[in-house]
Parts: structure tokens; C-alpha cells; sequence
């Protein structure tokens, strides 16, 4: 299982959200491109960044997020505010490994399906749940989709994967949530990521063994100190499986 050290972006710095309240953000005062290196040098073998400026269709944070692909030195995945082919195909130019796509996934769902047949390998559907809803503009709408329904309709749908936000993930039944998190994944073809559900080790040590689950998100938890990024790379390792001594 990949762990997908995780950035959040807000006019240059490193943020967390609660539940997608742009107004509120939690202020972390490291420096993105070196905290960046730090994700590398710790062993991540990917890394993800979110941009909340884009999401609200600024471009603000564009020179750093140039600076942090072309310095981090490991394969970024993007996402915030993409809305056209134009906007998905500029950051692939800039060496972005894989795109996120949300609200336009819930507008053009047909331009995704061509967006991901023609970049193979580089388009991630982002479901972002909120009782029940699939939401979209940066999770401050609710859609008419449930999130299986969201799912189904990019079952054959050539996508490098798809990341399940729980959005109530400030709740404590952490159980509860990877049971919702398990349903779902259990109707993907292609690689689940899962954001929102990971705060402690013990909380991979779960999300490892659900099925088709191939990486977590991880920002808040590392940004307070809670999850250790060296100790999280370890425990998502796979275990080889005990061989019988045959005397």
C-alpha cells in the first residue's frame, strides 16, 4: 500500500482544512518545497498537493506548485480547480504525475472519460462523500449522486484510480468510517485511494488489509506530529507471507 504524504495549499502555505471550510484554515509554518524534499528523503514514493486557491479559480499558488514538481523529486499528484481539458493538460505539460478530478467529473463526466483515455495512467476520480452525497466545488455543494452511483458510472473508464474522501472525518468511529470506505471499494476496478480516515499508525494498519485499498492520503496527521511519515511507510509495507517447512 502507497502512502501519499499529502499538501494543502492556500495562498503558499501549508494548510489543513476542517471539512473543506476555506475560511478557516489551520496554518502549518513549514515551507512547502522543502517540507516537499522531507516527503522524498523520509521514503514516499508519491506525494499529493491540493490546491484550495484553485479551487476557487485562482492561480495563485501556480509558481510554487511548478517549484515543488520540478524540485520534490518523487511523482506529485495533483488536484484542486481543474475544470476544463485546457487546465488537465497544462499541468500535465508541467510534469505533474497524475491529475485529480472532482466537480467536473459531476458536470462532463464524458470529458473525464476522454481525458482518461487519452492520458492513461494520469486521471484520478475524486469522490468526496458528505451524508450520503457525492459533493463537489471544493466540497461546498452536494450533487444528485450517491457515491455508488458516482462510481458506476466510470466503471469502464480507463482511470489511474480513485480517491474516496470521507468528509465527515472528524468524527471518532474510525470503524465506521473504513466500513464505508470498504463498501465502496469493493465496486472499483482500478486503485482506491482513501483521505480522511488516516490519523494514527493503527489507522493504516486497517486500511491495509481492506480490499483493493492501495494507498492513503496523509496531511494533518503528519503537519501535527500525530503520524510519523518514516514509521507510516513501514507499517503500509506488505508482510511476506509465512512459508511451511516441509521436514
Amino acid at each position: 500500500m502507497i502512502v501519499y504524504p499529502t499538501i494543502e495549499l492556500q495562498q503558499g502555505r501549508c494548510v489543513s482544512l476542517k471539512r473543506g471550510r476555506l475560511n478557516e484554515p489551520v496554518i502549518w509554518h513549514v515551507d512547502p518545497i522543502e517540507t516537499a524534499r522531507k516527503f522524498r528523503e523520509a521514503g514516499a514514493q508519491w506525494m499529493h498537493v491540493t490546491d484550495f486557491d484553485g479551487v476557487v479559480g485562482g492561480n495563485a499558488n501556480n509558481t510554487l506548485l511548478e517549484d515543488i514538481i520540478r524540485t520534490a523529486g518523487i511523482p506529485v499528484q495533483l488536484g484542486g480547480g481543474f475544470r476544463t481539458r485546457e487546465s488537465v493538460v497544462r499541468w500535465i505539460d508541467k510534469g505533474a504525475g497524475r491529475i485529480v478530478i472532482g466537480t467536473l467529473a459531476t458536470q462532463n463526466p464524458d470529458l473525464v472519460k476522454e481525458l482518461a483515455r487519452s492520458f492513461p495512467d494520469q486521471i484520478v476520480l475524486a469522490v468526496d462523500v458528505w451524508q450520503g452525497k457525492v459533493m463537489s466545488e471544493g466540497w461546498r455543494a452536494a450533487t444528485a449522486f450517491t457515491p455508488e452511483d458516482f462510481i458506476a458510472a466510470f466503471s469502464d473508464t480507463p482511470l489511474a484510480g480513485v480517491i474516496i474522501t470521507d468528509i465527515d472525518s472528524d468524527m471518532e468511529e474510525v470503524e465506521a468510517q473504513l466500513g464505508m470506505v470498504s463498501g465502496l471499494a469493493a465496486q472499483v476496478r482500478v486503485p482506491v485511494m482513501v483521505r480522511g480516515v488516516i490519523n494514527t499508525v493503527d489507522d493504516i494498519a486497517r486500511a491495509k488489509y481492506i480490499p483493493n485499498i492501495s494507498g492513503v492520503l496523509v496531511g494533518r496527521a503528519l503537519f501535527s506530529r500525530d503520524l510519523d511519515l518514516a514509521e507510516a511507510l513501514a507499517v503500509a509495507q506488505p508482510r511476506p507471507e509465512p512459508i511451511a517447512d516441509f521436514q
